[in-house]
């Protein structure tokens, strides 16, 4: 079945340059990270060093539209950067990309190589349909602090995914929450890529294909599915 994905008419308001592509996928294959997986995160770094030429992710125009976006809803964006803004900081550092499993590495490799906020979440594990929306404040956010599992809750107004049983990510594209991360038991997931103006659609939809490809070679005989961009203009 596939999985809707709801976009609330305030957060069209908030940002009405925003687009997203789905990636579905079903009879995935994950498991440790690989030498080829690894390959993939070093060569995004790479690919990243290139398109920045010397600047800050954060100067990057697209980078620059996220945290405008994230001022607008009331997070700070020097503090809780989106996903792409994070990770890119993380590539160019001497530590590098983590490395978490095979399907995560790779989405991970894509956000990083094309600057573009990627997440990915277990199918099995979703509860009904997802929905971009901002938060009532009241909603659960089910996290891990020091070992130990605990409930948090978005703040008034935070722009949040959630599905029936609550929050699955926190400020838009900020922190993913454990319950429905992809792990590697994870055999159907669907993943996100989203985008502001000025990144054009059509770049989004090659970061979507090339995720694609991926995902059919790092597990083959997967059925894979690369949406229609959904755009809020």
């Amino acid at each position: 079945m596939t999985l809707s994905l709801t976009v609330s008419d305030e957060v069209r308001a908030l940002a009405p340059g925003f687009t997203h592509v789905a990636v579905e996928a079903h009879g995935l294959v994950n498991g440790p990270s690989t030498e080829a997986s690894s390959a993939l995160l070093d060569d995004a770094a790479r690919r990243l060093a290139v398109r920045l030429d010397g600047r800050a992710p954060h100067e990057d125009p697209h980078m620059a539209a996220w945290r405008a976006t994230y001022t607008a809803f009331g997070s700070k964006p020097s503090r809780t950067r989106n996903s792409a803004e994070a990770l890119a900081r993380r590539a160019l550092t001497d530590a590098g990309l983590p490395r978490i499993n095979v399907l995560v590495d790779l989405y991970n490799a894509i956000s990083v190589a094309h600057l573009v906020p990627v997440g990915g979440e277990d199918l099995d594990l979703v509860q009904g349909g997802m929905r971009l929306v901002r938060a009532g404040g009241e909603e659960d956010f089910v996290t891990v602090a020091g070992g130990e599992e605990t409930v948090e809750h978005p703040d008034a107004g935070e722009v949040v995914w959630r599905d029936e049983a609550g929050v699955t990510c926190r400020r838009w594209n900020w922190r993913q929450g454990p319950r429905t991360r992809l792990t590697e038991g994870t055999t159907s997931g669907i993943f996100l890529l989203e985008s502001l103006d000025p990144v054009p659609v059509a770049e989004v939809r090659a970061a979507a294909t090339e995720l694609a490809e991926l995902l059919e070679k790092f597990s083959p005989g997967v059925c894979v599915t690369v949406r229609e961009p959904w755009s809020a203009a």
